[in-house]
Formats: C-alpha cells, structure tokens, sequence
C-alpha cells in the first residue's frame, strides 16, 4: 500500500444531482490491492484522522498540490485527432470535408496503432482516466485502440463504427459483415482487464434500418456492453432523419423502435429534443453525453441543462474530440459553462464549479453505469487519479492563492486551467505516469 498526502477533492456517493464536493486541505489517500489484486482506494480523510492507522506505510508528501479523481470522458473519437481544428461550415459539411477522409487512413494498421499511441498519451496528459470512444468502421481501428489502452491500463469502451449508408467509399461497410465484426470484437475485448466493447451505429442516417436493427439484437444478447451514438446535434441532421423516417415521433424514438435505449446506452448531444425525448431517456436509463466545445464551434446548439435536470436523465461532460476543440476538461469545463449561461434559446443557468467537476467524474461514471468504480475516490474505488499544480501558471498561482473556499478554487482551475495543470495521472493498475 501507498499514501498521499495533499489536498483532496472527492464526492459523497449519494450526492448524484447536486455534486456536492468533499475536501480536505491537508488530506490523506491511501490506496492498495483489494481481494482481486485491483489497485482501490482504502481510506480517504483528514491526514491528522488517518496518520496514526497508516504510520508505517511510506507517504509521499505533495504540498500545494490537489489530488482529485481522474477524469472520465463520455465521448470523443480516436481517429478524428488530425480533424480538430478544421475550419466547416456546419457539422454535415466538416464530416464530408474532413472526417470521413481522415478515417479513411485507418484502413491501415499502421496509421492506426500510430495514432492509438498519441490519442492515449493525449488522453493521460490531460488526466482523463476513463473514456467512451468511437473508432472507424474498420476492426483493426478498435484492435489498434483497445490494445494500446490495455498496454497503458487504461479503462477504455470503445467500438467499430456501423455505417452502411451515405457514407463515401473507404468507410462505409457491409450490413451483415459489420454485425459478424461486432459480435467478434465484443468476444475478443469486453471485459479484458479494463476494456469494454461499446456498439457504435455512428447515426441514424448512415445506418440502414436492418443495421440498426442489427445493432438492438446485438446489445440485447450482450446487455452489459455499451451503445454509444449520436442524437439531434444538428438541425439539418434532424432534418434527414425526418425524411428517412417520417413515422417517427422522433429522432431518438428512432433508436428506441430498434432497441437502442438502455442503461449503458450514451448519446451525444441530445440538444434538440423535447421533454417527451427526455422522460424516455430517463424511463430506459440512457444517458447523453454533453459536448460543450463541439457544440461551440459546429454552431449546433446549446445542452439545456435546466430541462435536464427537471426530467433527472443522466448526463455527463465529454469532450468529442475532434469536433470538440481540445482533450482538456478544464476546457470542456469552462465551455460547458457558457453553455449553461446562454439564455436566448433555453433558460440559463449558472453552473456551480462543483458541479462543472462532478458533470466530467463522478457524475460521468454514473452516467455510464461506472458509479463507485472510476470517477470519485471513495473507498472501493479504483485508484485512478489526477496531481493537479495549483502553480502551474504565474497567473494560476496569483488566482488560487487568493481562493477563499472551495467553489473560487476550483473555477479558477476550470476558467484558468489547461493540461500543464496535470503535474501527475496515476492508473490504478499501472506505474505513476508523470506528464
């Protein structure tokens, strides 16, 4: 067993709407193998409460620092790395432009273990310790990435992508042969050390019905794999949906006629939809995952966090790289903020900085059925966390040593932060990655 002795931040279990935060100014974390050999937390408190039941373990003493739980991203896209960044006119037009022939390249196996090793290096070096990710529509893109993430013990869902319509040359697949590839990459990964399998139709529009359909019987034969798409992003999207499926009462009822709407299910986005859209996400236990900075700089809309919480669906933060704009949660943070903010379209709220930080840990892990597992520090949990340099920047360090609680702290962190905050990630089952 090990201790760390720092600042603490972490969550009561229960809390799950209002994130309320627990800390410790002079905190101690102690983690060690529970009965299966897992690296998990033992005790987490006060250092002056703990030192005396742990005297003789070796404590590794961070002054000025803040440990807190590693970040959990609910959606981006491995190979969409070289596409942040690229300038479109709206999200149809910046696939077609950009996404579609980067993903391409992953035809290759090469190209693709090359850019599973940055994407995870990238991932770790903005403390994000669990994540939901799209690969392409070639199996050997989830082979590359899954395997990269079990070298570096990283817990990691990720999936093929399905999509056998309207989609170019060199990413569209076959029906049938997709289905087949799905089920095998569900029996070669799901449940390898810290792996799991994640079906991907991408969207309503480049899935035929009997894909989709397809895709419903899978996650019905394996109901503890994942189901990660996406939902009523775009207006014009929603358009096309319209006119593929004009008997639908809606573009999320659409997943719901092929079996699509479950617990571990995730949807990004979920911007324009109703509260008849909401109470079926809520009564089937989906979950969306919200992209602030995609949502941004695609001019998609703003998450209506107030309905949200009103019809009490599970959310949780995501960076959707690369329509988002940056691997960093401080970054996914801050523009989530905004999101909140934006008053014309929907009723705007002020996010509270707890909040920001359980939506992108605690709150993600909830959303994607990982509550007590990743996401918070509690007892139990898997040992996953982030040594945050409340110094990082001349400015930073101005800012947080004038910080007189806790909420001023951490949105300072959110509004001032980026990834050379991240002094240390610590994976639970793997060696102390410095970044």
């Amino acid at each position: 067993m090990k201790a760390y002795r720092a600042s603490l931040l972490y969550f009561e279990a229960a809390d799950a709407v209002a994130g309320q935060a627990l800390f410790e100014q002079d905190g101690l974390l102690v983690v060690g193998p529970d009965e299966e050999g897992r690296q998990v937390v033992q005790a987490i408190g006060s250092f002056q409460n703990l030192r005396r039941s742990y005297a003789n373990l070796p404590v590794e003493h961070l002054p000025g620092r803040l440990i807190a739980p590693g970040f959990v991203d609910m959606h981006l896209h491995y190979p969409q790395l070289d596409v942040i960044g690229s300038p479109a006119e709206g999200l149809l037009p910046w696939l077609e432009a950009y996404t579609f022939p980067h993903e391409k390249r992953f035809a290759d196996p090469e190209y693709a273990a090359q850019a599973a090793t940055f994407f995870i290096a990238e991932l770790l070096r903005n403390g994000v310790t669990t994540a939901l990710a799209f690969a392409t529509s070639h199996a050997g893109s989830v082979d590359a990435l899954l395997g990269e993430a079990q070298q570096r013990s990283l817990r990691l869902m990720a999936g093929k992508v399905l999509m056998d319509q309207n989609a170019p040359d060199g990413v569209r697949d076959d029906t049938e042969q997709s289905l087949i590839d799905t089920e095998a990459l569900i029996g070669q990964w799901h449940g390898v050390d810290r792996l799991g399998y994640a079906i991907t139709p991408r969207f309503v529009p480049s899935c035929s019905e009997a894909q989709l359909r397809g895709a419903g019987e899978l996650a019905a034969r394996y109901p503890d794999v994942w189901i990660q798409s996406h939902v009523a992003e775009n207006a014009d999207e929603i358009a096309w949906v319209r006119r593929l499926y004009p008997e639908a009462r809606s573009y999320l009822s659409v997943y719901e006629q092929v079996g699509l709407l479950r617990p571990r299910a995730v949807y990004a986005h979920c911007i324009h939809i109703d509260d008849e859209d909401r109470a079926l996400m809520r009564g089937t236990g989906t979950a969306a995952a919200v992209c602030p900075t995609s949502n941004l700089f695609l001019g998609s809309g703003f998450f209506d966090y107030a309905s949200a919480d009103r019809s009490g669906f599970l959310y949780g933060l995501a960076s959707d790289v690369g329509g988002g704009t940056s691997f960093s949660p401080f970054h996914t943070m801050l523009a989530a903020y905004y999101v909140g903010r934006e008053g014309q379209t929907k009723t705007g709220v002020s996010l509270q900085p707890q909040q920001l930080w359980w939506q992108h840990t605690a709150g993600a892990a909830r959303a994607l059925g990982l509550e007590g597992v990743v996401g918070n520090l509690l007892p139990g949990c898997e040992a996953d966390f982030v040594v945050l340099n409340l110094q990082a920047t001349p400015l930073l360090a101005r800012k947080t040593a004038q910080a007189g609680k806790l909420d001023e702290l951490l949105f300072a962190l959110i509004v001032l932060g980026d990834d050379r905050v991240i002094e240390k990630t610590v994976i639970s089952q793997a060696a102390e990655a410095p970044v």
